[in-house]
């Protein structure tokens, strides 16, 4: 059945079979059948060039596919790993974003252990005994935790 489609569409099967696989993409991303559905549009592509050409058999097709979707898929995640930088890099860290911030203490420093307001958020502090009212500063940031030290 699916070797008679074929047939029937020729060097257009790769091009339906690539845009079946763009368009999987749109359904569940996760940015890896752009690469295999771009590997069907090339081989589509050199099929429009080679189909009634004598070397260019199904299994040259799907050789060639299979190659092309391992180097796309491999060139395309190392260009997606090397802009994977961000102009917010402390995006879903939001205590480490914190560090450097000067806050006042909302309940005493007692025993090492405190709470500090930030914007809309009560925060555990670590640092130096001290009494309510202070200006400290964020110095570090553990897990939920933050360290202060006095202004």
């Amino acid at each position: 059945m699916i070797a008679s489609l074929v047939a029937e569409l020729g060097p257009w099967s790769w091009w339906i079979a690539g845009l079946v696989l763009l368009a999987a993409e749109l359904i569940a991303p996760g940015v890896f059948l752009v690469w295999i559905g771009l590997a069907a549009l090339i081989v589509g592509m050199l099929s429009l060039l080679f189909w009634d050409s004598s070397f260019w058999l199904w299994q040259v097709q799907a050789i060639l596919f299979a190659l092309l979707a391992v180097v796309a898929t491999v060139v395309g995640r190392k260009l997606t790993l090397q802009h994977g930088e961000t102009d917010q890099p402390f995006l879903n860290q939001r205590a480490e974003s914190l560090i450097g911030r000067t806050a006042t203490l909302a309940e005493p420093i007692r025993e090492g252990r405190g709470r500090i307001r930030l914007d809309d958020t009560f925060w555990l502090v670590n640092g130096p005994d001290l009494p309510v009212g202070t200006k400290v500063k964020v110095v570090a940031s553990s897990g939920r935790d933050l360290t202060v030290e006095p202004v």
